[in-house]
């Protein structure tokens, strides 16, 4: 089953992930799981039944705070592509991580920030 054009992910950015991490703990009563360690971890959310996942990115302070949602497309190169012909930017252009997932950064013309991403392919013959 494919989920496009859906809000699937978010991504909260802080020089602070110890601090995040616990808030949203403490308010939601989430958990995480950390890969990578300190200032520049990636923490997911865990458990839960409902909703989308997410994970809290220490930034180390390279940059500055955020939070985000990640629209799953089917292929984001032609997702900015269209991005940019409806008035919007680029502002992360088409990347790809070691997994293989696929994501960018886009400005609406209101200036709000949105991702959009291609997960990572299936195992063969999936």
């Amino acid at each position: 089953m494919t989920i496009d054009n859906a809000v699937t992910w978010f991504e909260i950015g802080t020089e602070r992930p110890d601090e995040a991490q616990r808030f949203y703990g403490d308010l939601f009563g989430w958990s995480f799981a950390e890969q990578g360690s300190g200032e520049a971890s990636y923490r997911t959310t865990e458990g839960g039944e409902a909703g989308i996942g997410g994970a809290v990115r220490g930034t180390a302070g390279t940059g500055p705070n955020y939070a985000i949602f990640y629209v799953q497309v089917t292929d984001v190169a032609e997702t900015c592509r269209r991005a940019e012909a409806a008035g919007g930017k680029v502002l992360v252009p088409t990347k790809r991580n070691d997994n293989g997932l696929t994501f960018a950064h886009l400005l609406d013309p209101a200036g709000n920030h949105v991702g959009v991403f291609t997960p990572p392919p299936g195992p063969a013959g999936a």
